[in-house]
Parts: C-alpha cells; structure tokens; sequence
C-alpha cells in the first residue's frame, strides 16, 4: 500500500502536543498517567491510553519520537493507516499490561512514555522486513540480531533493574508489535521463522514465569530497595512523588497537633501547592 507516512507524522505531533502539557500544566501528569492503583481500584483504564503520549522530560520524548519517525514510516507504508494503528495502540496497552503485571503489587508504581508502542512498530518491521538493518550508536546491525539482543537485554534489565531503562512496557509492547504483523501477514513467518522463534520463545517463556513463579523477579526488589540509584527513570518519578507525599503527610499532622500558625512560611508553599494540583 502506498501512504506517505502522514500518521506516523501525526502521532508525533499529539505526543509532543500533550507532552508538553505534562511538562508545563500542574496535576496533568498525575491525571493522566500509568498508576496501578488508580487502574486497578478506581477503574481509570484511560490511563493504558493518555500514559502512551506523556513522557518524563524532552530526551525522553525526543528519543521515542525519532524511534517512531526512523520506524513508523516503513511499516505504515506497508501495512496502511488502520492496520498500523492496530499495531501502535496494541503494543501501547499490551505494553502497559505486562507492567502493570510485573508491578500489580506496588500499588503507587506509575510509568509514562510511548515506548511499549514504538518497540512495537520496531519490531513489527522485524517481523516484516528481515532485511531491515538497524542503526545503533554507530553501529549497523541486521534487525534480527537487534531483535535476539533487544530481548536478551530486556529480560535482564527486567530481573536487575541496573539502568535507567522501563523494560517492561518494552518487551510487552515489542511481542504484540511482532505478533500482530504476524497474524495480518502471515506468510512473514514463513519466510523468516527461525528468527522470529529466536526472538518469541525467549520472551513468553520469561512472561510465564512470571506468571507462575512470581518470586522470579525477586532479583528486582532486592535491586530497587538495596541501591536506589539504580531506579529506572520511572521508579525516579515515583520515588519522588512518595517523597512529597510524605512531605505533605508531616505537615497535616503538624496542623492537626500545633495548628496553623506553627506551619514555616516554605511548609506553607507546599501545602498551598499541593491543593493547587487536587483542584
């Protein structure tokens, strides 16, 4: 199918649009965002969506973005617009799934980013075009080797925790990515099955035990509790939002024991601002 690519373009365009709302408006991010408890007990399941297109900070979106642009090109052309966004909003939620199952225990864990979605679209053009070559660093790498190492590197980094990656959402949204290019285009498979098997068993398999022995990822914890600057950069984000809840919880006990007139002029600022970010 002949597409010029214009809603790989327009994609990135909403991401920065409402990207830039998460950076500069007050309580959009935490409207918005990936957060388990407000998924799982206050039913927020917008969030799998509005948490795609918000990010941490501008190096987060702009690496995203370029992943897309570099990508999304190729296989909108080749796949047409309805079936790429299957690809891109599957991936997307897929993605947020297997986070929100590696973490439906950490009830505070929050996450952004359209990372689950562009490793999707990525590894869609694996599946698709296993000629593909890949740039990375410098470096040129067919995309099946990029493919067996991407989730080498993910299961580890999963299990570890020692970098400042979100792994989960990657790994989800990249199985689902290829496995829908796979269902709609078939004959891929045939074609190009050793890789895509190399590149599939590992994965689910690492999802079943997941499943299974949830013990598995104890590795994890111990990471995260043990050295904290090893927090990815949402466990950052995290960290700092329980931070100031903290913060706030001091204060309001403070009131409640010595009243207002013993809040500091800063206590003030902050309990001031956090009333801003609830309206």
């Amino acid at each position: 199918m002949n597409n010029s690519g214009l809603l790989t373009l327009l994609l990135i365009v909403i991401n920065i649009i409402i990207s830039y709302q998460g950076f500069t408006r007050e309580g959009f991010m935490e409207k918005y965002q990936f957060q388990v408890d407000s998924i799982l007990v206050q039913k927020q399941y917008y969030r799998f969506i509005t948490s795609g297109f918000l990010h941490v900070n501008w190096s987060h979106l702009i690496f995203n973005m370029m992943s897309l642009y570099f990508f999304g090109e190729a296989v909108e052309s080749y796949l047409g617009p309805l079936e790429f966004s299957l690809v891109y909003f599957a991936s997307l939620i897929a993605g947020d799934l297997f986070a929100l199952l590696v973490h439906k225990n950490h009830g505070d864990y929050c996450a952004v980013g359209a990372s689950g979605a562009v490793c999707g679209v990525i590894f869609a053009s694996v599946a698709l075009f296993p000629g593909m070559g890949i740039s990375v660093f410098f470096l040129h790498l067919p995309g099946w080797l990029y493919g067996i190492l991407f989730v080498a590197i993910t299961i580890l980094g999963i299990r570890s925790k020692k970098d400042n990656i979100g792994h989960e959402a990657h790994l989800g949204g990249a199985l689902c990515g290829m496995l829908l290019a796979l269902l709609l285009h078939p004959y891929a498979f045939k074609e190009n099955y050793i890789t895509i098997l190399l590149i599939a068993v590992p994965s689910v398999v690492f999802i079943y035990l997941i499943i299974s022995r949830p013990h598995f990822l104890l590795i994890a914890g111990l990471s995260r509790s043990s050295n904290p600057g090893h927090y990815s950069i949402d466990h950052q984000y995290n960290a700092a939002r329980t931070l100031q809840q903290q913060e706030i919880d001091a204060i309001l006990e403070k009131i409640s024991k010595r009243g207002m007139k013993s809040l500091t002029k800063k206590e003030k600022e902050q309990l001031d601002e956090y009333s801003k970010k609830l309206k």
